[in-house]
C-alpha cells in the first residue's frame, strides 16, 4: 500500500492506459479522481474502483479547458484534501504523413498532450509548493526520439511533452519531483484491436523488431509509474524513461513513397 492516504489525479483515466493505471495506484491505497472527457467512462472506472474496495472519484473534465482543470483539482481537494500526485495521461495520436496532417488534428494532439499537461500541472502546483512536496508523472512516448515516417503529430507532441519534463523538473527541484515515461507499443484495447484487423505477420514483425520479443502491456507501463511516483525514487526527478522493450525505431514498415 504504497500510497495510503496520498490524493492522486490521472488523466485520460477512462479507458486504455489510463484505466490500469487509476485501477492500480487504488490498488496501493490512492484515493484516484478519475478524470476522462467522456463522463461515462469516468463513471465506470470510478465505479470499478469504488466495487473493489478502493477510493475514487469521476470527474469529466476536458484538459485542455483551464475553467474544467481548476473544477476538477478543487473537487479533489474538496472530496479527499491535497492532491499529491498527478499523472498526465490524457493524449490523443495522429498517425499521418506530413502533407494529410490536417491543421485540426494538429491543434487537437498538441492541445490535449501538451496544454493539457502544463494546464493540469500548474492547477496542482499551489498546493504541491505549500506543502513542500508532490510528484508529477507525464506520459510521453518513444516516438518522441525517433523520426518515423507517418508520425508527424503525435511524434511532434511528445518530444514536446519530454522537454516540458525536463524543464518542470528543474524548476520545480527540490520541493516537487517531475519524471515521464516513454511507452513503446503498449497493446491497449485500441492496439489490440488495429492488431486483431491485421494479418497475422503484422504482430509477427513487432515482436521480431523488440529485444524483448514481445509487445508491451499496460501494466509494464504501470509498474514504472508506480515506482516514479513513490518515495522509493525520492532522488529521481528530470527523468525520461523508456519502456518498450527495446525496440526499433520503426516496427511497422509504412509503404509511405518518397515525394
Amino acid at each position: 500500500m504504497r500510497f495510503q492516504s496520498r490524493v492522486a489525479i490521472i488523466t485520460g483515466s477512462g479507458s486504455g492506459l489510463g484505466r490500469v493505471l487509476a485501477h492500480r495506484f487504488a490498488a496501493e491505497g490512492a484515493a484516484v479522481v478519475v478524470a476522462d472527457v467522456v463522463e461515462r467512462r469516468a463513471i465506470t472506472v470510478a465505479d470499478e474502483i469504488s466495487e473493489a474496495g478502493g477510493k475514487s472519484l469521476a470527474r469529466t473534465t476536458d484538459v485542455t479547458n483551464a475553467a474544467d482543470v481548476e473544477a476538477m483539482v478543487e473537487a479533489a481537494r474538496e472530496t479527499f484534501g491535497s492532491v499529491e500526485i498527478l499523472v498526465n495521461n490524457a493524449a490523443k495520436a495522429t498517425d499521418t504523413d506530413f502533407l494529410d496532417v490536417t491543421e485540426e488534428a494538429w491543434d487537437e494532439d498538441v492541445a490535449i498532450a501538451l496544454k493539457g499537461s502544463f494546464l493540469c500541472s500548474q492547477a496542482v502546483l499551489p498546493e504541491m509548493t505549500e506543502n513542500r512536496s508532490g510528484v508529477i508523472l507525464n506520459i510521453s512516448s518513444v516516438a518522441g526520439r525517433k523520426a518515423v515516417r507517418g508520425s508527424l503529430a503525435h511524434s511532434l507532441t511528445k518530444a514536446a511533452v519530454s522537454q516540458l519534463t525536463r524543464l518542470m523538473a528543474t524548476e520545480l527541484a527540490p520541493r516537487i519531483r517531475v519524471n515521464a515515461i516513454l511507452p513503446g507499443a503498449i497493446e491497449t484495447d485500441s492496439l489490440a484491436n488495429f492488431l486483431a484487423n491485421m494479418d497475422p505477420s503484422v504482430r509477427a514483425t513487432m515482436i521480431g523488431r523488440t529485444a524483448m520479443r514481445r509487445n508491451g502491456r499496460p501494466d509494464d507501463i504501470a509498474a514504472a509509474a508506480l515506482y516514479l511516483c513513490a518515495p522509493a525514487s525520492s532522488w529521481v526527478t528530470g527523468e525520461l524513461i523508456e519502456v518498450d522493450g527495446m525496440a526499433a525505431d520503426e516496427l511497422i514498415p509504412k509503404d509511405i513513397p518518397d515525394l
